[in-house]
């Protein structure tokens, strides 16, 4: 047996999306995300393929925010949709590399987004933080370590649409308040932070989580180092992300527009398979 620390992982992943209808819908426009992103040294995607059934045509761009989206449009389908989504990713020990002053200077991550507008409890709390900080480069671990000890998880208690103030104020929340929560007070301590949302292999669902940029001195390059703010961790090897952006807002992996008489049937498989493990000598 191998006794090297494992410095990468690579994975075969498969998704089966299934949309069934009671009746024939017409101008179907459906917007995904599905793709696991290339983010440098971090995560790469070797390769994929969407197989679309009936044979729709499908469109792949990229977003705003470098995100790769896939969009399905239709001027009718009788019963279901089906696709079919095979990828090879790559996972890399360590943070994300990235050019400096793009990463570091851009005010989207800087700044404060719909879902991370800052109220008092929070200013005051990022105040209460900055003078706890001891200046060794720790603040946004103190950060994360904070939010999930005041945070409680609760399915339900809150929305898409619940802000990171909301949530703090009543101290509950899904992991997707966790990372809000943690991205607002990042970003009132000058932290530059961002929005993950991907999923953690072996765990059901997707999970959200938060990177945060910081220069590496004397390199020229910025780092997107990533936490685990509801599970009280920095992202490992098992975290695979699919999309980032300023809040859930930017991310939401799927919409649809389409005139239905009826609602669709959705079901969802995936399968994470891993087919390499690279150790450190």
């Amino acid at each position: 047996m191998n006794s090297g620390k494992v410095v990468s992982v690579s994975y075969e992943l498969r998704e089966l999306l299934r949309y069934e209808y009671a009746a024939p819908i017409e101008h179907l426009r459906h917007r995904l995300m599905i793709a696991p992103r290339t983010v440098d040294n971090a995560q790469q995607r070797i390769r994929h393929e969407l197989r679309v059934s009936p044979g729709l045509s499908h469109k792949w761009e990229t977003d705003a925010f470098g995100n790769l989206v896939v969009t399905i449009e239709a001027q009718q389908v009788e019963s279901e949709i089906q696709l079919d989504y095979r990828a090879t990713i790559r996972r890399r020990d360590g943070p994300s590399r990235g050019p400096e002053q793009f990463w570091i200077d851009d005010d989207r991550f800087r700044s404060p987004s719909q879902l991370t507008k800052p109220s008092e409890m929070l200013r005051s709390t990022a105040e209460r933080l900055l003078i706890a900080d001891d200046g060794g480069g720790k603040l946004a671990s103190l950060i994360n370590e904070f939010v999930f000890q005041h945070m409680r998880y609760v399915t339900m208690a809150t929305t898409v649409e619940t802000t990171a103030a909301e949530a703090f104020a009543q101290g509950t929340g899904v992991c997707r308040d966790f990372a809000h929560v943690v991205i607002a007070l990042c970003r009132l301590c000058g932290i530059p932070a961002r929005y993950v949302v991907g999923y953690v292999v072996g765990e059901v669902g997707t999970h959200q989580w938060i990177e945060v940029i910081e220069p590496a001195l004397g390199t020229g390059v910025a780092l997107a180092v990533g936490y685990d703010p509801m599970h009280e961790r920095r992202i490992a090897l098992d975290h695979i992300s699919i999309a980032a952006g300023r809040d859930y807002a930017d991310v939401a992996l799927a919409s649809a527009k389409a005139v239905a008489p009826h609602a669709s049937r959705y079901t969802m498989t995936r399968r994470v398979d891993v087919f390499d493990v690279e150790y450190s000598a």
